[in-house]
C-alpha cells in the first residue's frame, strides 16, 4: 500500500482559499467555530484515519462481511469506527447543539468525511448511513421518537439505514409492496422484504435504526401512496431494555468491492410482530425521503474522489520508484548503456498521472462546492438568498454524485495501467480501488437516472431560471480569471463550450415541446458527461484564478510549485478532457434515433 491516500493541503487550500469558508463562519449558526478549530476536527480526522482506518484497509477486503444464523458478521473495526467516531463527533458534527451536535458546517464536515473515506472506504458508510437515519428522524418525526432514537445514534451506539429497495422495485420506487398496517397502539406492523440495504447489520452495535418505505393498506398507488417508518431492529422498552422487533437478516450479499461494507437483505414480520413508527405524514415519504437525497448524493460524490485520491496516490508512488525503459535520444533510439529511466518520466505515464490528479481535484472542488450551497442555503438569510442556492444546488447535484463516480472509475482504471501488470495482480492495491468504486455509479440512482434527472428536470427547471444562474455563477468565474493573461485562452475555451450547449438544448428543446420525450431523453447520460466536462472545467478555472493571484501576490501559503501545479493540471483537463465535449455535441445533436426501439425490430 501506498504511504498517502490524500493531500490535506489541497484539501484546506480548495476548502478555505476557493471555496471560502471562513466567509460561512460570519454567519450565526457558525459563530462558535474558526479556522483554527476546524483545521484541529481536520486534524483528528486525519489522525484517527491513519491510526484506524488506512491499516485495515486490504485487510478488510480479504476478510469481508458475511451471513451466518440470521446474523451478519463484520470486521472489528466497524465497532471502532461507530464508537470512537462517535466520541470524536464524526457522526454528529453537522447536526444542531440542540440534539448533541457539534454545528459544524457540512463543507467541513464533508472534508472530514472525505479523509475518511480516502482512508478506507468500507467504514465511514456505516457512520454515514447513521446520520442520514438520524436527520430524518430529527426533520420529521415527533418529539418522543426523536428523543428515543437520536442520542443513541449520533453517539455510535446505535446504528441507521435507509431502506428503499425491494426484490421487485429498484429505481422504481412506485412498484414498493412492503405493508404497513395500523394498530390501535399508535404503532404499525410492518411485513415485506427490503434488499441492497447498506450497513443493515452487524454483531457490534446494540441497535439499527431502520427507515423503511413502505405502503399504508388502502394507499394510492404509485409514490403518491408510500409512507416513511421508523422500524428498529430492536424495541427500546419504558424501562430502557431492548427486545427483538422481528427484523431478520436473511443474507448478505457478497460483492466484487466494498467488502467490509455490509449489503444486507432485510425480512420484517416474518413472525407478524414488527412494529414501526410513522415518520411525517401517511403517503408522504417519498417526500421525507428525497430531502436528504442531494446530503446522500453529495456523500456518493465524496467518496468516488476519495476512492480516486487514493488510488492516485498510490500510483504515483510507484511512478516514481519503478524503473522501466530510457529515453528515446535525439536520433530515436534508446542508448542500452543508460540506467533505466523512472516511468514517471515517461510521456504516457505522466498523462495518465495528470489524468488522474485532474480528475480527483476537480472532483474534490465539486463536492465541496456542493457542501457549501447547502450550508448557504440553511443559513439563508432571506428567501430570495434562500432560493438561489437551494436552486444552484439542485442544478450541480446530478453532476456532483455522476462525475466523481464515472470519471473517477476511469481515473483508477488509468491509475492501475501506471502499474502494467502489476496493476493486475492482488499484491498491489490499485485493483481493489477499481474494484471498490465501481458500485459508485449505482448508489443514490445509478448515472442513467440522474442523467435523466438533470436533462429532464434540472435542465428544464423553472423555464430554465436554474441554469441561468447557474452560468452566471460560471460567467462570474470566466470574467475574474480574464483578468490573468496566462488564463484567457482557457477563458475563451470556457466560453465556447457555453455556446456550445446552447446549441445543443436549441436542438433538444423541440422534442420536449412535441411531447417525444423518449427521443429528448435518448442521449441523457451522453449529455451528463458533456454537462459534467463543463461544470467541472468551470471548478478548475476557479482554483487556477485562485492560484494565479496566489503567484501574482506572492503568497507563501503554499509553496510555488503548489500553486503552479493547480494551473498546468487546469491546462491538462483543458487541452485533454473538454475538448471530449465535441464529440459528445456532435452526438447528442446527431438527429439519428439509433437507441430508440422500434417496432418489430430483432438487433437486440
Amino acid at each position: 500500500m501506498a504511504d498517502k491516500y490524500v493531500d490535506i493541503d489541497t484539501l484546506k487550500y480548495l476548502l478555505y482559499d476557493v471555496h471560502e469558508l471562513e466567509k460561512l463562519l460570519k454567519r450565526e449558526r457558525f459563530v462558535d467555530h474558526d479556522k483554527e478549530s476546524l483545521d484541529m476536527f481536520l486534524d483528528s480526522s486525519k489522525d484517527f484515519a491513519d491510526r484506524e482506518l488506512f491499516p485495515y484497509f486490504k485487510e478488510m477486503d480479504e476478510n469481508p462481511a458475511f451471513h451466518k444464523d440470521g446474523q451478519v458478521y463484520v470486521h472489528k473495526q466497524v465497532e471502532t469506527m461507530m464508537k470512537k467516531g462517535g466520541e470524536l463527533g464524526f457522526i454528529s458534527s453537522s447536526f444542531d447543539y440542540e440534539v448533541g451536535g457539534l454545528q459544524i458546517p457540512l463543507m467541513a464536515s464533508t472534508a472530514s468525511s472525505y479523509i475518511l473515506d480516502a482512508a478506507n472506504n468500507h467504514l465511514p458508510g456505516y457512520a454515514g448511513l447513521t446520520q442520514g437515519a438520524a436527520e430524518l428522524i430529527i426533520h420529521f418525526a415527533k418529539k418522543d421518537l426523536l428523543d428515543k432514537y437520536v442520542p443513541e445514534m449520533l453517539a455510535g451506539n446505535w446504528g441507521g439505514t435507509m431502506c428503499l429497495t425491494e426484490p421487485q422495485a429498484g429505481s422504481s420506487l412506485s412498484d414498493i409492496v412492503t405493508k404497513a398496517t395500523p394498530h390501535e397502539n399508535g404503532y404499525y406492523n410492518i411485513s415485506g422484504q427490503k434488499i441492497f440495504i447498506s450497513a443493515g447489520d452487524n454483531q457490534y452495535l446494540d441497535n439499527i435504526v431502520h427507515l423503511v418505505l413502505a405502503r399504508v393498506e388502502g394507499a394510492p398507488k404509485g409514490t403518491k401512496g408510500i409512507s416513511l417508518f421508523i422500524v428498529p431492529k430492536n424495541r427500546k422498552l419504558d424501562d430502557g431494555s431492548l427486545e427483538p422487533n422481528d427484523v431478520t437478516s436473511v443474507a448478505d450479499f457478497q460483492k466484487m468491492g466494498q467488502k467490509g461494507y455490509c449489503t444486507t437483505h432485510l425480512g420484517f414480520g416474518d413472525k407478524e410482530d414488527c412494529r414501526g413508527w410513522l415518520v411525517g405524514e401517511e403517503n408522504n415519504g417519498l417526500r421525507c425521503m428525497f430531502v436528504m437525497m442531494n446530503a446522500a448524493r453529495i456523500g456518493v460524490g465524496r467518496a468516488a474522489s476519495a476512492i480516486s485520491s487514493a488510488a492516485y496516490y498510490a500510483s504515483l508512488q510507484y511512478a516514481n520508484e519503478r524503473p522501466q525503459g530510457r529515453k528515446l535520444s535525439s536520433d530515436g533510439k534508446k542508448n542500452v548503456e543508460e540506467s533505466q529511466s523512472l516511468i514517471i518520466e515517461h510521456p504516457d505515464v505522466r498523462r495518465m498521472l495528470l489524468l488522474q490528479k485532474a480528475v480527483v481535484e476537480g472532483s474534490m472542488s465539486l463536492v465541496l462546492l456542493a457542501a457549501k450551497y447547502y450550508d448557504l442555503e440553511s443559513t439563508a438569510q432571506s428567501k430570495e438568498e434562500k432560493i438561489k442556492y437551494n436552486t444552484l444546488l439542485e442544478m450541480i447535484i446530478p453532476v456532483v454524485k455522476t462525475y466523481p463516480s464515472d470519471a473517477g472509475a476511469y481515473s483508477v482504471n488509468n491509475g492501475l495501467q501506471v502499474l502494467g501488470g502489476y496493476g493486475f495482480c492482488s499484491d498491489f492495491i490499485l485493483q481493489q480501488y477499481y474494484r471498490d468504486i465501481r458500485i459508485s455509479a449505482i448508489y443514490e440512482g445509478t448515472t442513467g437516472i440522474q442523467s435523466q434527472d438533470l436533462l429532464g428536470r434540472k435542465i428544464t427547471m423553472n423555464n430554465g431560471e436554474g441554469l441561468k444562474l447557474l452560468l452566471a455563477e460560471i460567467i462570474e468565474t470566466i470574467t475574474k480569471a480574464s483578468n490573468y493573461p496566462e488564463l484567457k485562452e482557457y477563458c475563451d475555451s470556457l466560453s465556447k463550450k457555453i455556446k456550445l450547449s446552447e446549441k445543443i438544448l436549441q436542438t433538444l428543446m423541440p422534442y420536449a415541446l412535441k411531447g417525444d420525450f423518449e427521443k429528448y431523453l435518448a442521449d441523457a447520460s451522453i449529455f451528463m458527461e458533456f454537462f459534467s466536462l463543463v461544470i467541472v472545467g468551470w471548478n478548475w478555472l476557479e482554483i487556477a484564478a485562485n492560484s494565479q493571484e496566489a503567484l501574482k501576490n506572492g503568497d507563501k501559503k503554499y509553496s510555488e510549485i503548489f500553486y503552479k501545479s493547480k494551473i498546468e493540471t487546469m491546462k491538462y483537463f483543458f487541452e485533454y478532457e473538454l475538448p471530449k465535449t465535441i464529440s459528445h455535441s456532435e452526438i447528442i445533436m446527431n438527429p439519428s434515433s439509433v437507441t430508440i426501439k422500434k417496432e418489430g425490430e430483432i438487433l437486440i
